[in-house]
Parts: structure tokens; sequence; C-alpha cells
């Protein structure tokens, strides 16, 4: 299973370093390890977040997310995304951007850079609302009880996640322009910019996340009632799908912003970064499958939490990063630890109601000598 589910993580693997050794030599080789790592750090968490939500799709949809929606992570974020930053802010057209890309590294990555509070911004809502929506919902099983029962009351309010974020994005954006007015407003007119792209991070979220559930509540209701034919149940079913599949795209989106950024501190080479990020790419997707295919979340039941709570932390430091910066390793490492905990406290979880149930078992007084 493990061989079967890795084994176009491997190939990627092996072509990608080939290839970044005959393009940049062994040092290439070295860079392009060291991105794929730093990926697969930062986007665990995207792995078992997307794991909760790829295994209420059919086998059919998971190849899709392994074949067309890898090329979408690898050429579309990795490697298109960047370029489209540089056009956009600095009004090219796409082929001057990745003329650019190969030809002024420097000045590229200052583009990319200046464009990250805008970035932060859009990925920052996005997230916070993923989180914001998962913490405030009653669920029958709770890690932190202290702390997610009051949340789940509080839940009951309508439209608290959403005035929420709009609170944070309000109080992110007026402090960047205060900050940016105290030191000669170099950055002035980008307090807008963030608020705007925090805005539509938020409405990309509802959107995508809506349509997603309003097929999948459609099909849930329909298979309650049986009153379709089987073919309209097949094409609402398709319908859910797709829609959760491009909010999959999106959450890995949002998920890889801080890894295009990041990748910036080891490299400004545009063909390394999309090798090595490609890479990590991959075997997150890889494991996303592998974990739905296991039932690791079946099984260890506060994973789902901590990746939700190591998504929230994820979105508390892109808005931060709005403003100050924060090193990558610390963004890695929180996803690592809130996970490590929550695989920990269901190993516990799992062990006590084995003990209870071992407990409980009658003891056949036949057999007692």
């Amino acid at each position: 299973m493990l061989l079967k589910t890795f084994r176009w993580s491997f190939a990627v693997t092996a072509l990608g370093l080939a290839l970044g050794v005959w393009y940049g030599g062994w040092t290439a080789f070295g860079v392009i390890a060291i991105l794929a790592v730093l990926e697969i750090s930062l986007s665990f968490d995207n792995a078992v977040v997307n794991a909760g939500i790829l295994k209420r799709m059919s086998a059919f949809w998971q190849k899709i997310f392994l074949t067309v929606g890898v090329l979408i992570a690898v050429f579309g974020m990795r490697l298109a995304f960047p370029v489209v930053i540089v056009a956009v802010t600095a009004k090219k057209n796409p082929i001057d951007a990745v003329d650019l890309a190969l030809t002024d590294k420097d000045r590229y990555q200052q583009l990319v850079t200046d464009a990250h509070p805008s970035i932060a911004a859009f990925g920052g809502m996005f997230l916070l609302m993923i989180f914001l929506d998962f913490i405030f919902e009653d669920r029958d099983i709770k890690w932190l009880g202290w702390l997610e029962r009051p949340l789940a009351k509080l839940g009951k309010v309508d439209m608290l996640s959403v005035c929420i974020a709009l609170i944070v994005l309000l109080i992110t954006s007026f402090t960047f322009a205060a900050h940016a007015h105290q030191h000669g407003g170099a950055h002035a007119d980008k307090a807008q910019t963030v608020l705007v792209s925090g805005i539509a991070g938020l409405i990309t979220y509802m959107i995508v996340g809506g349509l997603s559930g309003f097929f999948e509540n459609r099909l849930e209701a329909e298979e309650e009632r049986e009153r379709e034919s089987d073919r309209s149940a097949v094409v609402l079913a398709g319908q859910a799908a797709f829609f959760m599949f491009l909010y999959l795209e999106v959450l890995d989106a949002s998920f890889s912003f801080d890894g295009v950024i990041g990748a910036f501190a080891i490299t400004n080479d545009i063909v390394l970064m999309a090798l090595g990020l490609g890479i990590g790419a991959m075997y997150v997707r890889s494991l996303t499958v592998y974990l739905v295919r296991q039932g690791t979340l079946d099984d260890y039941v506060y994973l789902e939490h901590g990746a939700h709570y190591a998504i929230g932390a994820l979105a508390v430091i892109l808005m931060v990063t709005i403003q100050y910066q924060i090193n990558e390793v610390i963004t890695g490492l929180v996803g690592v630890i809130l996970i490590g905990w929550s695989f920990w406290s269901s190993v516990r979880r799992n062990r006590a109601l084995a003990e209870e149930e071992g407990a409980a078992e009658p003891v056949d007084t036949a057999k007692v000598p």
C-alpha cells in the first residue's frame, strides 16, 4: 500500500533531482532537496485536512486529485503563481515576467516580496475562516473539551466566524497603515490592498465552501429520500465532488503561500523553486491519499482537530507577517507540534478505550481453575 500510493512521488523525486543536476549541478540537487523537505514540513497539516475532505469522495475523484490536482498544485501555485504576482505588481505581461524571473532573479524576488502583504491577507483570511468554522461547530468528539465546549455554544450565533474574521482583518489593515505612516508612509498605499485582498479571501472561502456544502447537502438529501433516478444521483454526486475538488485546490493554494514565500529564503531561482516545491507538493498529495485509504483519521480521531488548530496558527502567522517577519522554521514547527500533540492524544485515547473494553469483558468462570 505504501509503495503503491507513493510510487508517483518517488518517480517525480528522481526526475526532479535529475533535472536539477542537469540544470545546476550538485548544488542545485541540494537546494531542491531542501525545498522539498521545507514544503513537506510546512504542508503536513494540509495533508491531514485534505484527507478529512477527500475521504468523502469517490476513488475516481481521489485519482483526479492526484493527477489533475497535482498539476494545478505544481505548475499553478509553485511555478505560475509567483510569475503572476510579478506580472500584476510590476504591471508586466506574463512573458516579460518569466524573462525577469530567469534573467534578473534579485529584482524578481523583490517584486514577490513586495506583494507579500496582499498574498498573506488573502491566504490568512481563507485559512482563518476554515479554522473558525471548525471550532464553532459542535462535535461529538472533542479534543480540548475545556475550550471546544464553550466555543461550540458561541458557534450557535449566526455569522459569528465571518464577523470575527472581518474584525481581525480590520485590525490588521489599520495597524499596518498606522505603522506605515509612522515610518514615512512607504507602504501606506498597501494598507488598502491588504483590506481588499483579505475580503477577497473571505469571499473566495464563502463561495467555494458554500457551493461545495450546497451540493453535498443536496446529495445527502437525495440519497435519503431515494426519489431521484440513479442517473441524476450520479450527476449530483459529480457536482458535489467537483466543488469539493475545487475547494481542495483553493485550500492547497492558501497553504502553499508560506512555502512559496519561504522558498525565497533559500533560492530566488524559479526553476529550482518549482522543482523543489513541486516534489514536496507531490508527497503531500500522496500522503493525503494514504491517510484516507489507511483510515488513519478514523483511528486517530484527534488528528483532524490538531490540523485545524495548525491552520488557525498558520492564519495568524500569515496575518502577522504582513507587518513583521517570522522565520519559516517557526511556522513549520508550530504545525508539527500541534499535529504531534493531537496524534499522541489519540494514541492515549485508544489505549484508554482498549483498557475499558478489556475490563468490561465478562470472565468465563468455566475456564477459571
